[in-house]
């Protein structure tokens, strides 16, 4: 990282000091406002993502928000929140490109905040267990060596007996979980598509044989494990694909260590569409004809509803369907 900007209020804090030592004298300029430099007009974000600085923030409101409609594994109360925001992978489907207008990285700091806020939340909800998830605005693990993310949650959420966390991931970097007792209100949910459209469309995203070695390092330590299918890609032999993933996947899983698995479709937002064809008008996956449903771009219906009543009967060769949950593109 050779940039790194620094909201001034938090020059002396102890853990922007030590996400600093993390690099190599890395130039250091401070602003008043982390906005002041990720909101800037006329930026890049192809461009920034070869190359991107990284931004240590403060934010101070709005941490804990509801999951979109249709988004969940089974529980009632659901919601995220974001320790950092965009990600180090160049997934071509993700909406992130299309949300922000800079690709520089976004971490806040302010922890105790977030965890304040959870807490409060969890106490609307005496009866209930209730669901967060991270991994929404950037990668739950893949930055963890910097941001120190799950060393400070998953003891937090080691306390919450009436919390669920899903950490939801493409990185293979699984070893600060490993470090750690498993934990039974916590689940690991890695994203797959299959190799060959991840080769195509998932760049700087470790192999699907990498991810599924980690994925049985954590299973085979005791950690629950989620699998999300989602977004599903489209391809001419996609039956053939996802049949040799599911393969490859259950060849090394056991059943016992599922907690769920999910099935979504691909879906843009109509404004984030039109950005993202913009910023990579050769894309193939962009290319593909896509259906305006509502507010969103999709694949054709009677295409999309194929492809996921395919997966869903392929899995159930695998597992129970008591473990199957489909994600809505509303």
């Amino acid at each position: 990282m050779q940039v790194i900007y620094v909201e001034k209020a938090l020059r002396h804090h102890p853990r922007v000091l030590r996400i600093i030592n993390r690099f190599q004298q890395p130039e250091i300029i401070y602003c008043d406002h982390y906005r002041e430099v990720f909101n800037r007009k006329a930026q890049n974000f192809r461009l920034q993502k070869q190359n991107p600085a990284l931004l240590l923030a403060e934010k101070p409101g709005h941490r804990v928000l509801s999951t979109p409609k249709g988004f969940g594994i089974g529980g009632i109360e659901n919601y995220y929140f974001s320790h950092m925001l965009n990600c180090l992978y160049d997934c071509r489907y993700c909406f992130l490109q299309g949300m922000y207008p800079s690709a520089h990285y976004v971490v806040f700091v302010n922890y105790e905040d977030f965890m304040h806020d959870i807490r409060n939340q969890i106490a609307q909800y005496p009866d209930k267990t209730v669901y967060f998830f991270s991994g929404y605005d950037a990668d739950s693990l893949a930055y963890e060596p910097v941001t120190g993310f799950l060393a400070e949650f998953l003891p937090f959420f080691a306390e919450q007996s009436r919390a669920f966390f899903e950490l939801r991931t493409k990185s293979a970097n699984v070893n600060a979980l490993l470090k750690t007792k498993p934990l039974k209100n916590v689940v690991v949910a890695f994203s797959f598509t299959p190799s060959l459209i991840s080769e195509q469309v998932e760049h700087k995203v470790p192999s699907v044989a990498k991810r599924i070695a980690s994925l049985k390092l954590l299973a085979d330590a005791g950690w629950s494990i989620g699998l999300r299918f989602d977004p599903l890609i489209y391809a001419n032999h996609y039956q053939e694909l996802y049949a040799q993933l599911l393969e490859d996947i259950f060849i090394h899983l056991n059943v016992a260590s599922i907690h769920s698995v999910s099935v979504g479709p691909l879906r843009f937002p109509v404004k984030m569409y039109d950005k993202l064809l913009a910023l990579y008008p050769e894309d193939r996956l962009l290319a593909h004809p896509l259906q305006r449903r509502n507010h969103i771009y999709t694949y054709r219906e009677d295409k999309e509803e194929a492809m996921k009543q395919f997966l869903l009967q392929h899995l159930q060769k695998y597992l129970p369907k008591t473990l199957l949950f489909e994600c809505q593109a509303s």
